[in-house]
């Protein structure tokens, strides 16, 4: 009766006694909500790369994103109201990439003023579709289109909760154990921290329904390289402002 016991939630001479949810874990989910979202910061912030997916608002606009992250770059898709591209960066090289279909819509007639009518930005998308367009790192576009390829911006910029935060219940994200931490009532984000191995955020609802991300793929590295010359296309000194 002792080993049956011993398999449930109880043990011989504990009677009464419930099984510690913290077992096997790293521990963190004894800690108050504070420390648990100070030590998820630290482990991402320490992370050589991460994967990034899912959607987010900012300035009013909706951005569903798919990014691969490292200290020198990144590279995925971001999507926004019906515009999807591709972003490539390493080190300081920005390359953007989209379809005929993107460049049209966005006017595309060139970085010296346009080309003059319809005919010239049609004759133009063609050129630049599933090409790399460079980035003019003057352009300023770059700055807002690089925050997407880059680990610390989207990370400091993503991590954190408003208001008074608490501790909420245990669960599973991808099939890793996590404990929950919530901000403040009406709005304040939740974030979802590993319980095994380090505690590397893993889902994080954003403080006002402002787009959910998962992050996965903590240290995993990925290959990051420029594109050859022959598929890169120099569109001058300023992309279309509407990306």
């Amino acid at each position: 009766m002792c080993a049956g016991l011993a398999a449930t939630l109880t043990a011989c001479g504990g009677e009464g006694e419930t099984a510690d949810p913290d077992a096997g874990t790293n521990g963190v989910g004894k800690l108050p909500a504070t420390k648990i979202e100070s030590k998820a910061r630290t482990a991402a912030g320490g992370a050589d790369a991460v994967h990034l997916s899912g959607s987010l608002m900012s300035k009013g606009r909706t951005y569903k994103v798919d990014m691969k992250l490292k200290g020198d770059g990144g590279t995925g898709v971001v999507s926004t109201k019906g515009s999807r591209y591709e972003l490539l960066r390493v080190g300081e090289e920005l390359y953007l990439k989209a379809d005929a279909g993107f460049w049209a819509h966005q006017g595309a007639g060139g970085g010296s003023g346009g080309s003059g009518g319809h005919s010239g930005d049609a004759a133009a998308a063609g050129k630049l579709e599933d090409k790399y367009v460079k980035v003019p790192s003057g352009d300023p576009a770059y700055k807002r289109l690089s925050g997407f390829t880059d680990k610390s911006v989207m990370l400091d910029g993503l991590l954190g909760l408003h208001g008074t935060i608490t501790a909420g219940d245990r669960g599973e994200v991808g099939g890793i154990r996590t404990i929950r931490i919530l901000g403040g009532q009406g709005g304040g984000g939740t974030l979802d921290v590993s319980l095994e191995g380090r505690p590397y955020p893993l889902r994080l609802e954003r403080a006002g329904d402002a787009g959910v991300i998962r992050l996965a793929d903590w240290n995993k590295d990925f290959k990051l390289a420029a594109p050859d010359d022959d598929h890169v296309v120099d569109y001058g000194q300023q992309i279309p402002t509407g990306t």
